[in-house]
């Protein structure tokens, strides 16, 4: 699936893959070694997992970071993941589209440029398509991630929040503590103006905590 705005727009490619920021911001992952569950059942191997940079669990089946690299691909496994949700325009490399191959996961590229401020643009449109594969259970889990996990990754879970009804003091707390000294006014001000109201059904409807809930 591709969206072409032209100067003003944005790339978005969707499907399988079938091929083969500064200071600030939460602190440098720690490994996190193959849980006490996998010894028990005797698939303990001694494995060290490395989380990306700025990792974290966004809601149930939702996961946000930095870019991934190599270190981080037994600790990606290990999330049994289906969807990547990809927000830069640079080509994804070679060995994260063999990973992807190798454990059967999808990529979701929207090809939205990093600004400067006071440079910035936001492509609502690129935010809004992104939400609706984020929203789609059938996705999940799910990681989102741009380079460093701040603004990209920031502003799109700042809307996710909005439509989780979160008070916006609370969503720019969140914002900033993975931001940090690089938090922006502007990333901030997107959030509070973007316009949620054609996808509160989606969220009502295929929200994977939601479903979950319904199902418990």
């Amino acid at each position: 699936m591709t969206f072409d705005g032209g100067t003003n727009g944005f790339d978005v490619t969707a499907g399988s893959i079938n091929g083969g920021g500064g200071g600030g911001g939460a602190s440098p992952p720690s490994p996190i070694r193959t849980p006490d569950a996998a010894v028990e059942s005797g698939n303990y191997s001694g494995e060290m997992f490395i989380p990306p940079f700025n990792f974290s669990i966004v809601d149930n089946g939702i996961f946000r970071s930095g870019f991934p690299d190599r270190a981080n691909f037994g600790f990606l496994k290990s999330l049994g993941l289906r969807s990547i949700l990809y927000l830069c325009p640079e080509e994804y490399p070679e060995a994260n589209n063999e990973f992807l191959t190798a454990n059967g996961i999808s990529l979701f590229q929207f090809g939205i440029d990093g600004y400067k401020e006071p440079f910035v643009h936001i492509p609502q449109e690129a935010i809004r398509e992104a939400l609706k594969i984020l929203l789609d259970f059938r996705n999940h889990p799910v990681l989102i991630h741009c380079k460093r996990g701040k603004h990209r990754t920031g502003y799109l879970a700042g809307c996710y929040r909005k439509l989780q009804r979160w008070c916006f003091s609370s969503i720019f707390d969140e914002y900033q503590s993975f931001a940090g000294s690089k938090a922006r006014v502007s990333d901030q001000r997107f959030i509070e103006l973007f316009d949620i109201s054609g996808l509160r059904h989606l969220s009502l409807s295929f929200s994977y905590s939601r479903m979950n809930q319904s199902i418990g």
